[in-house]
This record gives C-alpha cells, structure tokens and sequence, in this order.
C-alpha cells in the first residue's frame, strides 16, 4: 500500500495504516519539514471545512487523541492551552460544539467583548510532524523519496491519494485550490494563552499562538494566490494587529517568516475509487486550514475505505 504525501494528513493516515499491520510506504516529493503542515499555525478548531456535520465528528475523534498526546509535549509537540475566540459566540458553533469540554463564553476579566474560553489542543507543528513520521517508522512504515505525477502509475493495490494541494495536478482536481496564508514568528515576551479574532468586515482573521520558544502571529487568507513569498507589507499589518490584541507583542523581535498554502476544497474529498485495472485508491485531500483539527478521525476513516479491519487506539 503506498501513502501519496507526507503532511500531516498523509501520515496521519500512514501511521493508522501501519499500525493495523498493513505493509505501507509514504512516498513524498519533499520532506515533512518542507510540507504546507510544517507552516500551520496549528490550533485544534474546525476552520472552514465542510461538510460541517462529518468535519465535527473528525474533529472531535482528534481532540480526543490530542487530549492524550499532550501528556508527552516534549515528544509530541501538543500541549493543551487556554485562549479565547473573540467575536465568537456558543450558538453559532456547530452540534460538536457541546461535546468539547470547558468551552464556555468568555467573563469579562477573560476578554473585553463576546467571545469564547478553552483549552484546546495547539501543535508545535515541526514537533509534531516528526514525531508522526518516527511513529510510523516504528510501526514498519518506510518513507520514500519520490515525485508522483500519474497516479496510474504508482504501482501497488491501494494508493492513499493524500497529496494536498497536489491532487489539483495529480487526479486532475480543479475544486482543490490554494489559500495563502502567512505568518510573522517573534520571540515570545511571556505570553501562555493563545488569542484568535476575526473581523468578517475586513476580511481577517488575527491570531497569536505561544510556542515554547517562540510566538506564531497570523494571518491572511489570500484566495487562489500561489505565491510563497512572504509580503512584507503583509507582516507589518499581522504585527500590528496581533500587538492590538495583545500590547506585549509591541517591539518584540522577528525571528523569521512563514508561508503556506492551504489545500481547500468544498468539501473535502475522502472516497474510494475502484479503477477498471481493479486497483483501489482513496482520495483523502481538500482540509485546508483545518487539516490538524480533523487528521485523526478522517485518517480512521480513510484507512477503512482503504480495507481492513478498525485500526487499534490511537494512543
């Protein structure tokens, strides 16, 4: 069985795969390190996925496996962390909503306006992607070098077609297309909650998520723009409105700049398709920003669809 992709959705997925006791390899055009994953701001919340009803229930399959994998920080890069969803309010969430434990709306000593307290799942992505990558090694999983442009070419029975923003190229998939998203990291001046508003006027979404080394300031969601080149005009804006939220950022030092290309497509694609040669290959791509909330319960699934029976506890 060969994994096409080796983001957090590929081997998530490959991982799942491996240790139900199915021979896999992950085939990747670059490393992880260099994956669209590697870059994500990467705090559990259903972000503009859909289908909505399915999204939760994967996410929530997640949040549960990120609830244990942050008893071990250091290995995994997931720490549970305490923040608050300015603008939002409880009744405009979804059903999976209230089964997230803790989320509550924020008291007035939390935030200054309506808005929502948790603590939730935020994933040192680097960490993370890693530490999937030796979790499926151990299980027997090999990781390969290797550049797909055909699918009908990858020879194995089943191929998991998890090649993100790739697929576009690769199935062809027109529906599958860019979201641009840029970071600005500065060193953290003490700051151990995590802050997300959104401005649906202006068109942005502004966040600040505390790393153990580092802040991660966002963001843009720039629509079909393909560029990875990080704007500096942009980061100057991100600064700004992120030391709006919270002053302390105010003359912290920029260590670096980050972009991604979200892999959107609605909705997301996971089917199996049985071809005329009678080979198998799940289409598993289209999270977009939301890849890390729903990886767990939508790479069960996939593996599923892939053949075989349930895979044994994540944890």
């Amino acid at each position: 069985m060969i994994v096409v992709g080796s983001g957090v959705i590929g081997l998530t997925t490959a991982v799942v795969l491996a240790e139900r006791g199915r021979r896999v390899r992950v085939w990747t055009r670059e490393p992880a390190e260099r994956a669209t994953s590697a870059v994500a701001g990467a705090l559990w919340w259903p972000y503009r996925i859909e289908p909505e009803a399915l999204a939760g229930e994967w996410a929530l399959r997640s949040l549960s496996v990120y609830e244990e994998l942050a008893e071990r920080p250091g290995t995994t890069g997931v720490r549970m962390v305490d923040g608050v969803l300015a603008g939002s309010r409880l009744d405009e969430q979804g059903p999976w909503a209230a089964r997230v434990p803790g989320l509550r709306a924020a008291t007035a000593e939390e935030y200054a306006g309506v808005g929502l307290r948790a603590r939730l799942p935020l994933i040192d992505m680097p960490v993370h992607l890693r530490w999937l990558r030796e979790r499926f090694t151990a299980a027997g999983g090999t990781v390969e070098s290797r550049t797909v442009t055909d699918l009908a070419r990858v020879t194995a029975p089943v191929v998991v077609n998890c090649a993100g923003l790739g697929a576009r190229a690769l199935v062809p998939d027109p529906a599958v297309r860019p979201v641009r998203g840029q970071l600005v990291i500065t060193e953290n001046p003490g700051l151990d909650s995590w802050i997300v508003a959104s401005d649906a006027i202006a068109g942005t979404s502004t966040y600040v998520f505390p790393q153990p080394d580092r802040l991660v300031l966002g963001g843009t969601t720039e629509e079909d723009d393909w560029s990875l080149t990080p704007d500096p005009a942009a980061a100057a804006r991100i600064v700004e409105r992120c030391t709006a939220l919270r002053p302390e950022i105010a003359g912290a030092r920029v260590l670096g700049h980050l972009v991604g290309l979200r892999p959107v497509r609605t909705p997301v694609r996971l089917e199996r398709e049985v071809r005329a040669d009678g080979r198998v290959v799940v289409h598993h791509y289209g999270h977009g920003g939301a890849g890390v909330t729903v990886a767990w319960g939508c790479a069960r699934e996939a593996a599923a669809l892939a053949g075989g029976e349930d895979p044994a506890p994540a944890c």
